[in-house]
């Protein structure tokens, strides 16, 4: 399966909501763009090097994780949960346009999936 496989399901889920597909078929088409935009995409590394001045530029996979480096496998997302600096966070986490987009799937693919969640219980469907 290609590399990119993340960026179709994406695609697929516009084409789902905007043509009414089950409800069903949008929640697992908005796990699917999530999962992989948080751990799958391939991205820069972005974790803090020793000195706290630069961010490691290894090549890794999700937004949400490290490099081959194990100090740096979840850094970033310990970085998040723990850091209370957000400027520190958004250079680490998002250090290119690149990794903004990713990161916009993976916040656009949780919402999805709570809104295919939430829209039958509201509606009554």
């Amino acid at each position: 399966m290609s590399l990119y496989w993340g960026y179709i399901a994406a695609g697929a889920l516009i084409v789902a909501w905007t043509q009414q597909w089950t409800l069903p078929i949008i929640a697992v088409l908005s796990m699917a763009v999530f999962a992989y935009a948080s751990f799958r995409v391939p991205v820069w590394c972005g974790a803090v090097n020793r000195g706290g001045k630069t961010y490691c530029r290894n090549n890794a996979y999700g937004v949400l994780m490290g490099c081959r480096n194990r100090q740096h496998r979840w850094q970033k997302l310990k970085m998040i949960v723990l850091r209370s600096k957000a400027g520190d966070v958004s250079r680490a986490v998002f250090p290119t346009a690149k990794e903004k987009f990713n990161a916009f799937l993976a916040v656009g693919g949780l919402l999805s999936a709570v809104a295919a969640v939430v829209v039958p219980v509201v509606t009554g469907g």
